[in-house]
């Protein structure tokens, strides 16, 4: 026993040791996962797994750390451990693994991790967009085709992302400033910060060589995502929390983004640096574009009052140089997810990058409908521009339809690249509702019906008349409920709920109108004024029910009205069964039908009525004829026809 204690005590302390080794390298993989210094964490996580190590938290943390990097495939490895270790892991990691897989082309198992995410979130907007939408790779596909696409020729090794148009220039930003004194790498990419550079546009949108723009706006930290007014100026661009030499941190020594303005002095030279009001050390503001008209500022945030990780707000730019309070965009675009890089044109588009709408991996650009009531219609913009990775800061010429987007797809020639592109088929943004307004009874069109389309909070969107067809149309937005109101004289208003599909382009919808109001005289069936084609009893019984009595009290108030309106009241069966039952089985139900009325106070003297069994068929279906039960039905019928007035 003696001999080998020196050894076991020898194989505990180096048990304890390397335990303690890798213990130790967690947690400085920890701390540097919580200062978002992702890169140095990849790395640490990294040795301890090689060693096979296992840990959801390590594998959680390894997975994030590449997933927040958009490197979706090496982020798919490492969720495959966490899932292998276990499945007790929070929704959220089951939207990263679906997103991670589609990178890598696993689609069918990315949907079945959706699945699995749509169970567990519940209230997720994502999860109830993807069950929405469950084809939504067949709606990616019908928007496919629609661009060229080529590499701008402005790139570099580095990061180059996020154009903007500035006069007859496009303004980028890029990791490609290396040589300058004092210029410091970010911990999160492994680059050095972003700096803004300009190229001059020819016709035909092909950028000349970049250069750097000379100007204080470059700092020794970030600056991105520029967007210029028309008489260019004065400039609103993304940077660092970092102000006349100044670094600003939050009380856990984060530097979050904010966004800053600048105007163009006498000397043309980008001065007066200020940052918005409302941004704040405790959260980000970054990547604003101006509305066409310029008194809307679009930006993302991850501020308070964000559904997701980041949403897209607005504020209103007012006259004396001041903004209105940052208004989120709401859930008609913003989602659980990352909503960012917005761009707006003229036709009240809104195009943005998210990962919370139905995609094919990481960032999707997404183009929805701005209107008062919010963002709806909201369309993937398809497979060229968008890729199983990363693809945001979509700009477009509205007259030529010329632009510029940014993606890390693995085509590129560094992280980030941008690429330049000619849209040569718009998508259809427009869907129309369209049908004919005819008389329920008659089928015969209606002309000058007044139609009504009332948003979801019932205000008046659009109105419009039936032409003397009948037709009528409306175009509207896609996946957002409307009511559709139709009225005219003499008959019963109709309105419904819809909710257009953005997978087809129109939706017929006809519209029956009920007369109100009839005239009638001594032959009339005057059932049909309200609809009643048969009184209806339990099979095979003759007692009046609820429903029929429902049927039987219109009758009533008519009588009521007209006292000296009599009628004959004829009960019909279809063939089935034979001649004989029919017939008693029809007289006592016209002659329930008659006691009921007469119990419920019409005299006698106005009724009449007998049962006719299957003697007036009214179409083939007799004897040993095979017919459906819908044929069978049009000849059970109950009649109340007026013989006097």
């Amino acid at each position: 026993m003696k001999n080998y204690m020196p050894f076991y005590i020898l194989l505990i302390s180096l048990f304890s040791l390397h335990l303690y080794s890798q213990t130790t390298k967690i947690a400085t993989a920890d701390k540097q996962y919580a200062n978002y210094a992702y890169v140095d964490a990849i790395k640490t996580y990294e040795r301890v797994a090689s060693k096979g190590y296992k840990s959801a938290d390590m594998f959680k943390k390894l997975g994030n750390s590449f997933y927040f990097n958009a490197e979706f495939d090496k982020a798919a490895k490492w969720y495959d451990e966490l899932f292998a270790v276990t499945g007790d892991v929070e929704p959220e990691y089951y939207y990263r693994y679906a997103q991670s897989l589609k990178s890598t082309n696993r689609t069918e198992k990315a949907n079945q991790m959706l699945d699995v995410f749509n169970q567990k979130s519940k209230n997720d907007t994502r999860g109830k967009l993807y069950k929405k939408n469950e084809n939504y790779l067949d709606l990616i596909k019908a928007n496919s085709g629609r661009y060229t696409i080529e590499n701008a020729g402005i790139n570099s090794k580095y990061s180059d992302y996020g154009t903007a148009f500035f006069q007859n220039k496009i303004v980028f930003a890029t990791a490609r400033d290396t040589g300058r004194l004092g210029q410091q790498r970010h911990k999160w990419t492994g680059e050095n910060f972003t700096n803004l550079y300009e190229a001059d546009l020819d016709k035909d949108f092909n950028p000349g060589i970049p250069k750097k723009i000379k100007s204080k706006i470059n700092s020794k930290f970030h600056e991105s995502s520029p967007t210029f007014t028309k008489d260019g100026t004065t400039i609103y661009f993304t940077r660092n929390n970092y102000i006349d030499g100044k670094k600003g941190k939050n009380e856990q020594k984060i530097t979050f983004i904010k966004i800053y303005k600048a105007t163009l002095d006498k000397k043309n030279e980008w001065s007066n640096i200020v940052e918005l009001p409302f941004n704040s050390n405790e959260y980000s503001t970054a990547h604003p574009v101006l509305s066409p008209d310029e008194k809307t500022l679009y930006f993302a945030s991850d501020m308070p009052g964000t559904i997701g990780q980041s949403d897209i707000y607005m504020v209103k730019i007012l006259g004396n140089g001041g903004y209105s309070p940052p208004q989120n965009l709401g859930p008609g675009i913003n989602t659980e997810g990352k909503e960012t890089f917005p761009f707006v044109t003229d036709d009240n588009e809104i195009y943005f990058a998210s990962d919370g709408h139905p995609g094919l991996g990481g960032l999707d650009v997404f183009v929805g409908k701005i209107s008062d009531t919010g963002v709806s219609n909201i369309q993937n913009l398809g497979a060229d521009i968008n890729s199983p990775n990363d693809d945001f800061a979509y700009i477009i010429d509205a007259k030529s339809r010329r632009g510029f987007f940014s993606s890390n797809r693995k085509s590129g020639q560094g992280s980030d690249d941008i690429y330049k592109f000619l849209e040569t088929q718009r998508l259809n943004m427009a869907h129309e509702l369209y049908g004919v307004v005819t008389d329920l009874e008659t089928d015969e069109v209606l002309p000058n019906a007044k139609l009504t389309l009332y948003d979801h909070d019932l205000n008046v969107k659009d109105s419009t008349y039936s032409d003397k067809k009948g037709n009528y149309s409306f175009i509207l937005d896609t996946d957002v409920p409307y009511y559709i109101r139709a009225k005219k004289e003499n008959y019963t208003t109709w309105e419904q709920r819809i909710v257009l599909s953005k997978d087809r382009s129109k939706t017929n919808l006809p519209i029956p109108l009920e007369k109100s109001r009839y005239i009638v005289t001594v032959g009339d069936d005057l059932g049909k004024c309200f609809g009643i084609k048969m009184i209806y009893f339990d099979l095979d019984k003759s007692n009046i029910g609820k429903e029929a009595a429902l049927d039987l009290e219109k009758i009533l108030d008519v009588l009521n009205q007209y006292p000296k309106m009599k009628l004959d009241i004829r009960s019909h069966t279809d063939s089935r069964h034979t001649h004989q039952y029919n017939q008693l089985l029809s007289d006592k139900r016209a002659k329930s039908t008659i006691d009921w009325l007469i119990k419920n106070g019409v005299d006698k003297n106005r009724l009449t009525g007998k049962g006719y069994g299957e003697t007036q068929l009214v179409n083939h279906c007799s004897d040993n004829v095979k017919c459906t039960e819908e044929e069978h039905q049009m000849n059970r019928r109950s009649e109340f026809i007026i013989s006097a007035l």
